[in-house]
């Protein structure tokens, strides 16, 4: 993050805006760019008026959505072909897709939403649904949906607590953990759920 903040702080104009958009994209390929550092960088940006509020909370969710719509048009059209492929099949491998393509015939909504908050699993989760050929209005509703909780909560906590950064980064990673462990709950209480109907009927 700081080599982000240090090498943009001095730009002004479209600059600042078109890098973190870009770096956004590769987080959303896959590239191993931690997408909540980004956003946090985007956030001190802001804070220190490089940037405009609004217009880099815009930014930020037009390139993580493109990012995710690329990486479902990625499975939608080439899917099989890509997986059997370097560098594709070191990180979408036949076990992952198969584990995710279960939850996403279950609950696909849910997993979808899910996915944003689940950076290892986010792009596999993405690149099956389109490998399934789900239809794209249900990642754009689901993932929008996460996406706008999730990057103005963090470019708005950095902009209004900038004099503390280091408390907002430690709310930050208290606020993923609360709704990460939110998701597991949900998880296991659909698997719970669902193992005892199942012992109902038999």
């Amino acid at each position: 993050m700081n080599f982000i903040v240090d090498f943009l702080i001095d730009y002004y104009g479209p600059i600042p805006y078109l890098a973190i958009f870009l770096i956004l994209l590769a987080c959303g390929l896959g590239i191993p760019i931690p997408e909540d550092i980004t956003l946090f960088a985007a956030g001190v940006l802001t804070y220190y008026g490089v940037c405009d509020i609004w217009v880099m909370i815009g930014v930020c969710l037009v390139g993580v959505l493109i990012g995710d719509t690329f990486v479902f048009w990625l499975g939608h059209h080439f899917g099989r072909r890509l997986i059997k492929k370097w560098p594709f099949r070191l990180f979408l491998d036949e076990g992952k897709i198969q584990s995710v393509r279960g939850r996403l015939h279950k609950h696909a909504g849910k997993t979808l939403f899910a996915a944003r908050f689940m950076p290892g699993l986010r792009s596999t989760v993405f690149f099956t649904s389109g490998l399934l050929h789900l239809p794209y209005r249900n990642l754009i509703v689901f993932d929008g949906l996460a996406a706008l909780i999730s990057v103005p909560s963090i470019v708005f906590c950095v902009f209004y607590f900038g004099d503390y950064l280091e408390k907002v980064i430690r709310y930050i990673k208290k606020v993923e953990g609360g709704i990460f462990a939110l998701i597991i709950a949900g998880v296991l209480y659909f698997v719970i759920h669902h193992y005892y109907q199942k012992k109902r009927k038999a």
